[in-house]
């Protein structure tokens, strides 16, 4: 995991982050550990343009990777790129399957808020099937 410490950190530093994780349930904590470290050096050179921008990131981080966890086996890949307004996150998980919206039954323990929260939050979603998996694509405002 990338530790930029007290350096300010170079455009090439920051242009984008780049894990693999197990699959592990702890590895929700990795990814989001690894997401915020990324944007705490893209802050330095670059604030967000409005505070939400920052846990809107870190929540859609949480949220894919908990489903990556939750719907496909195996392990999944977080990627972070900044953009000229925003940061992509795309996440890569090993189903086939594409995400759709569920009903939300707060009285089954919870669940289904996950497609709808980052359609809420991002600018784009989108979903890229591959033989090995599929990609999720998100653009977020920075």
């Amino acid at each position: 995991m990338p530790r930029w410490d007290d350096k300010l950190p170079s455009d090439d530093e920051i242009s984008g982050l780049d894990l693999t994780f197990d699959g592990d349930l702890r590895n929700v904590t990795d990814a989001r550990v690894a997401a915020e470290e990324f944007l705490r050096a893209l802050s330095q050179v670059s604030p967000p343009s409005a505070p939400e921008h920052w846990d809107d990131i870190l929540l859609v981080v949480t949220e894919l990777a908990a489903n990556a966890i939750q719907y496909a086996p195996g392990p999944f890949a977080l990627r972070m790129r900044r953009t000229f307004d925003g940061v992509h996150v795309t996440m890569h998980d090993t189903s086939t399957t594409e995400p759709a919206p569920r009903p939300f039954h707060p009285q089954q323990g919870g669940g289904g808020i996950g497609w709808h929260l980052l359609h809420t939050l991002c600018d784009q979603v989108s979903v890229v099937v591959q033989e090995d998996g599929k990609d999720v694509h998100t653009f977020l405002p920075w």
